[in-house]
């Protein structure tokens, strides 16, 4: 049974039933106060925040004064941005100037940067109220914090980005930022039952974030639409060379095309991938069941036999660098590092340069192959995870079903759109390089259409 966490009420007198469109559009009119959505969500927090445990940092009164500098703004006439007044919880990773950024270890207690993250500059920019901070999982690797799943809080909420996943299904904020290197946000969307989208490689800044590994660290939000994915995504976009692997280009509109009509009729493939064979039993049968109900607009397609070591490729690339990144944070404090990241160090120092370079290499050549598909689909449908989100909180689940996509740097979104057991079960569609906005157009697609079969 779904606790209160997510049993928001009926109607739409509540404020933190509000999408961030509608509370942004409501804000702009003069409908309704930023400090009051703000209020409302502190409201919430403070109720359930002892049993999801969302937030690592919260500070109601700069919260409040945000929202207040927010109303004041627009009273005086001003202009306001895309997400003025609107509330974003920050994955504590993510460098602010004005809370901490603990990175989820006691290594960095107390830990207050002196400049915002590029992303946290752009969210201000945008007019956001930055709500606060939450939890990440030890360094965002595999250590779990303290957040629990919203849906059922013996159940894992995923990581690393479990408290930004969990806070947004909660109805704690409307969005939140998270990070990905593996499934770190895929996974916690999936779990927690909210969209999720991890963009193309280098779409968004890195700078000011925890580095892990950069040839796979990725930027990504979560919230309760399609639209509001491209909303938030689209003021995080910008060009920043102090990220090395951005690409100058313009911003590519995703909110506009998410809400586009298709000019035809999407197509896509639905590929089980190399790691089929770690797919629950429920997650086989409510993946028959969709692919029937989508019929002629979607074809079981096999991957070539060249992906199947994806999963090896991709743990050479990040165990290295967690080696590089972590490495001497281990020597300065071992008594602070968990078990688990100090066997992921000791195994990442064991990886030679050529397998590492080799690893490298292979992200182009298996996109290579991955175009094939494209030039006939539209998007490639897989799980987000093996299953709905497993008891226990000793661990945060398996990250298999992302590993390929994230290894290559493809967009690929989670949609909350089946459920197995009373709990979510993600759905992932995955698209070709740099076309976002055309993944977050078919993701949209087929949330209506199901909706419209459903109801049928």
């Amino acid at each position: 049974m779904a606790s209160e966490a997510v049993q928001l009420e009926a109607g739409r007198t509540d404020p933190t039933m509000l999408t961030a469109a509608e509370a942004a559009q409501r804000i702009a009119a003069g409908e309704i106060a930023s400090e009051a959505l703000v209020a409302a969500c502190l409201e919430r927090i403070a109720r359930l925040e002892e049993t999801v445990g969302a937030w690592a940092h919260l500070d109601e009164d700069h919260a409040l004064a945000q929202a207040r500098s927010a109303d004041a703004w627009r009273a005086q006439g001003h202009s306001t941005g895309p997400l003025h007044g609107v509330p974003v919880g920050l994955k504590d990773i993510i460098d602010t100037a004005d809370l901490p950024t603990e990175n989820g270890t006691p290594i960095h207690a107390g830990r207050t940067p002196g400049d915002d993250a590029a992303v946290v500059q752009a969210l201000r920019d945008a007019g956001a109220v930055i709500m606060g901070k939450t939890v990440t999982t030890e360094l965002a690797s595999f250590h779990p914090g303290k957040t629990r799943n919203p849906h059922n809080p013996e159940h894992t909420p995923g990581g690393s980005s479990s408290g930004s996943a969990a806070a947004v299904a909660a109805g704690m904020v409307p969005l939140a930022v998270g990070t990905q290197t593996n499934g770190s946000m895929l996974r916690p969307a999936a779990y927690c039952g909210v969209f999720g989208l991890k963009p193309t490689f280098g779409l968004i800044s890195r700078a000011g974030v925890l580095s892990q590994s950069p040839p796979l660290d990725t930027l990504g939000v979560f919230a309760r639409t399609v639209e509001d994915l491209g909303l938030i995504a689209d003021c995080l976009t910008a060009f920043d060379a102090r990220d090395p692997q951005m690409w100058p280009r313009s911003r590519p509109r995703l909110r506009e095309t998410a809400l586009a009509e298709p000019p035809v009729t999407p197509m896509l493939a639905f590929v089980k991938s190399p790691v089929w064979d770690h797919a629950d039993d429920v997650t086989e049968e409510a993946f028959a069941e969709l692919t029937e109900a989508l019929g002629a607009q979607c074809d079981e397609v096999e991957l070539p036999e060249i992906f199947d070591r994806t999963v090896e490729l991709h743990r050479t690339l990040m165990l290295a660098d967690i080696a590089k990144s972590y490495g001497p944070l281990q020597e300065k404090a071992p008594d602070k590092i968990s078990e688990t990241l100090t066997g992921m160090i000791e195994e990442g120092r064991r990886v030679l340069a050529m397998d590492y370079n080799l690893a490298r290499d292979w992200q182009s050549v298996l996109y290579g192959g991955l175009e094939q598909v494209f030039e006939r689909y539209d998007a490639i449908l897989t799980p987000a995870a093996p299953g709905p989100a497993p008891k226990g909180l000793e661990a945060t689940g398996s990250p298999i079903f992302n590993t390929l996509w994230t290894y290559i740097g493809v967009p690929a979104v989670s949609l909350p759109i089946l459920e197995a057991d009373g709990l979510p079960l993600g759905v992932q569609l995955v698209g070709p390089r740099r076309e976002d906005g055309r993944l977050l157009r078919t993701a949209n697609w087929l949330v209506t259409h199901l909706a419209q079969l459903q109801n049928d």
